[in-house]
């Protein structure tokens, strides 16, 4: 399943008749099922990416925040922080007037200084119902998505909420070759120093069979943007994700971040994302790496590390217009669409 490599410096070209407003999957081609892994708002761009391109969208997403809203809420009840997951919601929901007010009610703060200042109402909804549902959050996720209309199903990466363990290096130049153990997805992303690697605990927890079953019946999966330690890496963590991810004849696809992100990967090229990326692979296939054209600085350093996995370079525009760093989705959709265009999305 490996198409052609991208030359140094050349930006792969989207399939042509396929503009931000009208994308679709390839003439002749069925739309493909996707798979996308990952958290918070780099999940949310990727899923608002492939919407109008696939034909079953899944979202599996990391369940091991424990700041702010998510982390009191996990804190205080045995549930599973439901922040990523409400972003993940919020970006399949449907289009009409009435969904849409209803997601800007579930991505609404509560203000005020109050036990209850900060939590999105969200948040609080999924909470309930998993509780009306009798612990149930794989049906509770399901009885959101039909409220919203989603265009996609949302399911955790696992059934029970993890916590993230790293090694990180020190910063002290007296003391550099010290470690510390730093537990926690929020503590993980705040402490300075590089992480040396991470872990999950429980290190074996269950997934729920949905899960695995959409990965095996998937045309494509696709990993990033996003927090590279603590939402990228952690599926390849779980054993038996890890195992169906390399069982799984779907096209496995990369999207790099844009940046190194303060406190996880500073000073990280967009190559060495990717190295981390294979020592954590363990027999999980990758195919394609896209990445953003004008993010990279050694084209030919990253298309070296891109072939060391076995996988084909995508360099295109996918940032946003304006400067941010931060991917456009519809640029993305058009990264996606010049994949599928190439057979890459075919079993």
């Amino acid at each position: 399943m490996s198409g052609r490599h991208e030359a140094p410096g050349r930006a792969a070209e989207p399939a042509p008749g396929h503009g931000p407003a009208g994308h679709a999957a390839p003439e002749g081609a069925t739309a493909p099922s996707v798979v996308a892994l990952g958290g918070g708002h780099g999940l949310a761009v990727t899923l608002e990416a492939w919407r109008p391109l696939a034909g079953e969208l899944t979202a599996v997403v990391t369940v091991a925040d424990d700041g702010g809203s998510s982390g009191r809420i996990r804190r205080e009840m045995p549930v599973l922080p439901p922040g990523d997951l409400r972003m993940a919601l919020a970006a399949l929901a449907g289009d009409g007037e009435r969904t849409r007010e209803m997601t800007e009610l579930l991505q609404h703060r509560l203000g005020g200084t109050g036990v209850l200042a900060g939590h999105p109402v969200g948040n609080l909804v999924l909470t309930g119902l998993v509780e009306i549902h009798g612990g149930d959050t794989v049906r509770a996720l399901d009885t959101l998505c039909g409220l919203l209309g989603a265009r996609g199903r949302v399911l955790p990466m696992a059934d029970v909420p993890l916590d993230l363990v790293a090694t990180v290096e020190s910063v002290d130049p007296d003391d550099p070759a010290r470690t510390r153990r730093i537990r926690g997805q929020v503590a993980i992303a705040t402490t300075p120093g590089r992480v040396r690697d991470i872990r999950v605990s429980p290190a074996d927890p269950p997934v729920h069979a949905d899960v695995l079953a959409a990965i095996a019946r998937a045309d494509v999966v696709c990993l990033g943007p996003g927090s590279w330690y603590t939402s990228v890496l952690p599926h390849l963590l779980v054993p038996r994700l890890r195992a169906a991810l390399a069982a799984t004849p779907a096209r496995v696809v990369v999207v790099l971040n844009l940046e190194a992100q303060v406190g996880e990967t500073d000073g990280f090229s967009p190559e060495e994302h990717l190295r981390v990326l294979q020592a954590h692979l363990r027999g999980v296939p990758l195919h394609t790496v896209i990445a953003d054209a004008e993010a990279v600085v050694d084209r030919r350093g990253l298309l070296s590390a891109a072939r060391e996995c076995g996988a084909d370079l995508v360099l295109t525009s996918v940032a946003a217009s304006d400067g941010a760093p931060r991917h456009d989705p519809a640029r993305l959709t058009e990264a996606f669409t010049s994949v599928l265009a190439s057979g890459a999305g075919a079993r």
